[in-house]
Parts: structure tokens; sequence; C-alpha cells
């Protein structure tokens, strides 16, 4: 009689290919990852992610794992250092709620936020730039006529904005959306008040037939980005400041062309060279003509004759080609097979 010996490593392997197959993983297909050392950890990490089947994906995290790796090894990381970072980005997704995200606080303030935005939302020669949305949009705008205003009274300074919506060769754009937004005098946005039973210093409205487009508003005023967690800390440390220079927020769309989400600034602010999300471009920074005749606010529709401000600015979209046009050259990962 033949007496079978059992084999408890033939078994775990068994075993072990069973768990890896239920994950869609073949074992006996996977490289060989043994005697790693800073010399060969990424090309060996490189390899096995190389079954990754998601092309882009793969192509993704083949340059994170390298860029990763390499500023370890410059910058000679230390097991203390490394162990902050990672009690940082743990503090950082506490942090997070349904009303705060503190990692997209983190990119805005890394500035990969505005470089994000720059690259995807490109543009070609005269059409308005964009600069990034924030985190303060929401869906629930009031819709108002041409003159309306967006903001309740007692909100801030009166300020009056008029423009016209264009295309690249000056056609006007009629009834495109305009969704707009801003601060109150005590730079706070209206979904940052704790009682807030409906929407306030922003609104909706669309252009007229000859692409123009006003309505009352008031003189937005500098704000603090949240600095009460890990990331205003991490701010902190680096000597810098968590203010943003005073903006209106504007979004605009029109059928055939490209979503333009944008802001203007205003010129003399004394964070518009500092803005700690890296939001602010020269083409975005705007004048407020002063009027001092408080019969002309009446006229425009204020409920109070005191002198205010007029905001003047013209939006050029461009179309959803042209769009695709411009990223072929902020974005050449999407359009040479490498994605």
């Amino acid at each position: 009689m033949t007496v079978t010996a059992n084999h408890p490593k033939s078994e775990a392997a068994l075993e072990a290919n069973k768990l890896a197959a239920q994950h869609g993983v073949d074992l006996s297909k996977l490289p060989k990852l043994l005697d790693l050392s800073p010399e060969n950890i990424t090309e060996n990490v490189h390899a096995i992610n190389s079954k990754c089947e998601n092309e882009r994906q793969k192509f993704i995290f083949k340059n994170l794992v390298q860029h990763l790796h390499d500023f370890v090894r410059e910058t000679s990381i230390t097991t203390e250092e490394w162990m902050t970072a990672i009690e940082f980005l743990t503090k950082t997704g506490q942090m997070c709620s349904d009303i705060r995200q503190e990692f997209i606080l983190l990119s805005d303030t890394l500035g990969v936020s505005a470089l994000v935005d720059s690259l995807n939302h490109s543009k070609p020669p005269g059409a308005t730039e964009a600069t990034v949305l924030g985190p303060f949009f929401t869906e629930d705008a009031h819709d108002v006529a041409t003159g309306d205003s967006i903001a309740s009274e007692g909100k801030g300074d009166y300020m009056w904005v008029e423009g016209k919506v264009t295309d690249t060769k000056g056609n006007p754009i009629p009834d495109a959306v305009i969704e707009t937004w801003e601060t109150d005098k005590n730079g706070l946005y209206d979904t940052q008040y704790s009682d807030r039973s409906e929407p306030d210093c922003r609104g909706r409205l669309r252009s007229g037939k000859d692409g123009s487009y006003a309505y009352r508003a008031i003189v937005p005023v500098p704000y603090p980005i949240p600095s009460d967690g890990p990331v205003g800390k991490m701010v902190a440390s680096l000597g810098r400041h968590v203010f943003r220079p005073a903006h209106l927020h504007m979004m605009i769309e029109a059928p055939g062309f490209e979503k333009l989400t944008t802001a203007l600034y205003l010129r003399g602010d004394p964070y518009l060279s500092s803005d700690a999300v890296f939001g602010v471009k020269s083409s975005l920074v705007i004048d407020l003509e002063p009027i001092s005749d408080p019969q002309a606010a009446l006229a425009k529709g204020f409920a109070n004759p005191q002198p205010h401000k007029v905001l003047k600015r013209d939006f050029i979209l461009a179309t959803n080609d042209e769009g695709v046009e411009a990223r072929r050259k902020t974005m050449p990962a999407l359009f040479e097979g490498k994605a």
C-alpha cells in the first residue's frame, strides 16, 4: 500500500492561487519581486503594475510611481518625515464632510487645482481665460431677469455688472446661460451661513439676442480660505497667508461652445499677486468705474440713492472644436497615443 505524504507548501500554493484567482489574478504570470533595493524597487513596481488592462490608468500610475520614488530618493525622506506625511493626509481626510472638502483645499493651495484647470480648459487666442471653480458653486441659484439683483439688500456696496457674450469672431451669442456668485461684505458665501434658507449673492441669467447681459450685484471683498484644519496649518508653516483677492465668479454655457468657468479680480486688491489658491490671471483683472451720482443707482434699480461701482466685461467663448485644438498643445499625452 502506497502512502501519499502531505505537502503543506503545495497546498498553501494552491490556496494562494485560488484566492488570487478570485480577484482575477494568475500568480504564475506575475513578476518575481525578490531582493528589492533602492536601485531596483521602482522598476519592480512598474513591472507588477504593467498587468493593468486600462491603458490610461497604467500610464498615470507608471508616472505617479516614478515621480514619487524619485522624490523620496532626491530628498532622502526620513521615516519620521514619511510618518508625518501619513498623519497629515489622515487628518486631511478626517476634516472632510458633506460641506467641506479638505483634499480639494490641499490641491488648491499646492497649485494643483489651478494647473489641472489651466491644462483642461486652455483656450484659443482671444477667448476669455478660465480659472478655478472654487468650492462655493451651488445648483440652486434663482433665475434673475436682465437688470435684476443677485444680492439681497444690505449685503454690500452696490455694483452694476454688464457686458456681452460673443464668439472668437465677435458674433453675439444669444441665450447663453450665465451663473454668477460672490461673497457678501463679510467675505462669506451664502453657504457658509448655518441659517441659510435660500441662495443669496448668486444668480442665473441669460444673454439677450445681441449677446448682452446686465445685473445688479455688490462689490466683492477679499476673504480667507478655511484655515482651522491641517491645510491651513500647512500654509502657515510655509510662511504664506490664507487670503483670496476679491473676485466675482462667472460660469457661461451655450450650445456649440465650451463651458467657461472664470472669475474677475479687482485691480488694486492687496492679495492680487499672492492668491492662496493661485487663481489670478492678468487677463481677468478688471477696473471698477465709480459712479458718484446717487440718482444713477435708482435708475439702475438699486433700492437706495447712493454712489456705486460699474463693472463692464465682455466674455468670449471658444467653440468645442477650438477648445480641443487648444488642448492638443497643453495636454499632448491625450493626443499622442499615451493615454
